[in-house]
């Protein structure tokens, strides 16, 4: 896997602005089930900024308003193999400007949920986003306008790679390079085999180098083996997946790919996570003022119910109840862990298991533990801004939010060493004294126990490397711009190798 620090990136200078289209089955704030809409509804606004021409194309689920949009005046054909679907098209601007199209499609899209109910997907998926994929590539017919660049997010656009290298009528987009993003390898759009028609794709491309996977359809190996380019969210995520058991079976296909995939870390906004504006929290502060914390501090144990002591560690967790945020691993060390002096407050939801786990928390340890089975994004604040330490044991990671918002948030991050946590967090150090995070390898209830107990240590006997460590937390920055500059020179590399692959 390629990786190039963000300050060797650079953006060379071109007559007209390069034309970036953003395809995407959720974007802030218009959809959301997770990180990837944080991705979508941010950098395309940073690749504005630096001077490029940007568009992006969602889904218009029945929840979206489109009130405020306008109806282009020609519905839209979209070909499916031997079916031609239609749809209207809304067009409308997001929070910074750039132009949002909604492909509307009544029986695809207005469900009450945009892939499924919980532990459950919809069985026509492959249909719903080949219309999604091939959808946006009518659009650029219909609207003459033919982007650089076509950067795809996950399975649900994986098709359009393929579609660009494979359909007769892309010819006017055959200059026009790909780069497919892969936020989490465990979604892969696979789908049985007799859906393969449904793609408009002939049956040439069911086989085991493009789209054929244990003889299913995968359109995620499919945009893998297209795009022109391949990127995940974080260095130590893409290296991950480049191997068993996070390749989840793509690991070879990735392999052969190996020197077309980067890492690009995700950010945050450090406007809207800002614990000196924050208005949720009961008194702000920033990293030259912490007095602010301990108020907050005080505010969150009343919430959950804990006993009011200012000089107890005291360890959140805002997470999925989910086997890969290593939810078990956690429920097996709890006990143990509250032998030591220390309070825990939790929120989430998930797993029933999980749920009735957690949920008995403030029954076994009054006082001292207690939880939340659901989501406020209110009370999520309170937790960042309250805690001392914030706890993610995770299996994977491909990047992580909740890590850099506990930065910002003087929360110090206790996690393990995998994905973006491992490229994100620094891991303290005893000699030097230096770090903002505590970070274990193994994952198991041994080792959890221990770094918890580490971090309690540290938390009782080196007061002064904890203040430091959390002024040095609230300094680090992990801004979209910089996420953006990156994906600006990724850009130019896919665009160059476009053109070399089309001039054979």
């Amino acid at each position: 896997m390629l990786y190039v620090p963000a300050d060797k990136f650079t953006i060379s200078a071109k007559e007209e602005p390069m034309k970036v289209l953003h395809v995407s089955s959720e974007a802030v704030p218009y959809a959301k089930t997770g990180g990837l809409a944080d991705v979508v509804g941010a950098l395309p606004t940073e690749l504005s900024a630096l001077g490029m021409d940007v568009k992006i194309v969602l889904p218009r689920y029945g929840s979206i308003p489109v009130e405020t949009c306008k109806r282009l005046p020609e519905p839209l054909g979209v070909p499916l193999g031997p079916i031609q679907e239609w749809g209207a098209v809304w067009s409308g601007t997001d929070q910074g400007s750039v132009p949002v199209y909604f492909l509307e499609h009544e029986i695809f899209f207005d469900r009450p949920h945009l892939y499924g109910p919980p532990q459950d997907a919809y069985g026509d998926n492959l249909v719903r986003f080949a219309f999604l994929s091939r959808g946006a590539l009518q659009l650029c017919h219909a609207l003459q306008w033919y982007p650089d660049i076509i950067h795809v997010h996950d399975w649900q656009t994986a098709l359009i790679p393929v579609y660009l290298n494979s359909v007769e009528e892309m010819s006017a987009l055959h200059n026009t390079a790909s780069v497919l993003t892969i936020h989490n390898m465990d979604y892969q759009g696979n789908f049985p085999s007799d859906h393969m028609p449904l793609t408009g794709l002939g049956w040439e491309y069911f086989n085991y180098r493009e789209l054929e996977f244990f003889d299913r359809v995968s359109l995620l190996k499919g945009g893998i083996v297209h795009a022109t380019e391949v990127s995940t969210v974080s260095k130590t995520y893409g290296e991950e997946i480049c191997s068993a058991p996070l390749g989840r079976g793509l690991e070879d296909v990735l392999n052969e790919r190996s020197r077309s995939v980067y890492g690009i870390l995700n950010g945050i906004d450090y406007e809207l996570w800002n614990p000196s504006t924050d208005d949720c929290i009961s008194r702000h502060y920033d990293e030259g003022h912490l007095q602010g914390k301990r108020r907050c501090k005080r505010d969150l144990q009343r919430e959950f119910g804990l006993e009011e002591r200012a000089n107890v560690p005291l360890y959140g967790i805002v997470s999925r109840f989910a086997w890969q945020k290593g939810i078990d691993v956690l429920s097996n060390a709890l006990e143990r862990m509250m032998e030591l002096d220390i309070q825990f407050c939790l929120l989430g939801s998930g797993d029933p298991w999980a749920e009735r786990f957690f949920g008995d928390m403030t029954s076994r340890w009054p006082g001292r533990a207690a939880s939340l089975i659901g989501y406020n994004d209110s009370l999520a604040r309170k937790i960042y801004a309250g805690s001392d330490f914030f706890l993610m044991p995770s299996r994977y990671e491909p990047c992580g939010l909740g890590q850099l918002i506990a930065l910002r948030y003087g929360s110090i991050p206790v996690v393990r060493a995998t994905g973006g946590l491992k490229d994100t967090i620094e891991p303290f150090d005893e000699e030097t004294l230096h770090g903002t995070g505590f970070v274990f390898n193994d994952l198991n209830p041994s080792a959890l126990y221990d770094v918890v107990g580490w971090a309690t240590w540290a938390y009782y006997n080196k007061k002064t490397a904890i203040k430091n460590m959390r002024t040095r937390g609230m300094k680090q920055r992990f801004h979209w711009s910089d996420a953006a500059k990156q994906y600006a020179d990724l850009y130019e590399r896919a665009i160059e190798n476009r053109r070399k692959d089309v001039g054979k």
